[in-house]
């Protein structure tokens, strides 16, 4: 994934492991598990740790990981992603604290039943891990599919949810 011009990035230690934020003038753009699956070549990219975006995103990571936050109120920018992407990052936005669903569901839920491998593709490369929770989706009878920041940390947020 490219994100054009560069956004200003920050690391952050979470209580799930390293984590890369990065943000543009829009908002928030990015939240990477460090080794995780799809994470952006960050090449050129300057770092900024007191950018104000970055650090209320990671203040609100922290508070959610702790269970004192259910929800993120920051500004987001889902640009950098295909039409067809964006439109299933902002239906997972709408899935709420505690609950889950499944890929065939979020297909029905933006028009496009029938098509959950390309739903599960576009949740895949969700470039907001936690923030647009892609780890509340399931797979066919609630089975704990894939996560690009690894099935242990999916499950650890569906835990902290209560979803578990």
């Amino acid at each position: 994934m490219k994100i054009h011009p560069h956004p200003v990035a920050a690391r952050h230690i979470s209580a799930l492991g390293p984590v890369l934020l990065a943000a543009t003038s829009q908002g928030l753009a990015g939240l990477w598990f460090e080794g995780q699956r799809h994470h952006p070549d960050t090449a050129g990219w300057p770092l900024d740790a007191s950018h104000p975006v970055l650090v209320a995103a990671a203040a609100q990571l922290d508070e959610y990981l702790a269970g004192q936050r259910t929800t993120f109120d920051l500004p987001l920018d889902l640009q950098h992603g295909t039409v067809f992407q964006q439109s299933v990052w902002r239906a997972l936005l709408a899935i709420p604290h505690g609950a889950s669903t499944s890929y065939a569901e979020l297909g029905q839920r933006i028009g496009a039943p029938g098509a959950a491998r390309a739903v599960g593709a576009a949740v895949g490369r969700n470039p907001l891990s936690v923030v647009v929770p892609c780890h509340r989706v399931l797979g066919a009878g609630g089975a704990l599919t894939g996560y690009a920041g690894g099935l242990d940390r999916k499950t650890a947020l569906l835990r902290l949810e209560g979803a578990l």
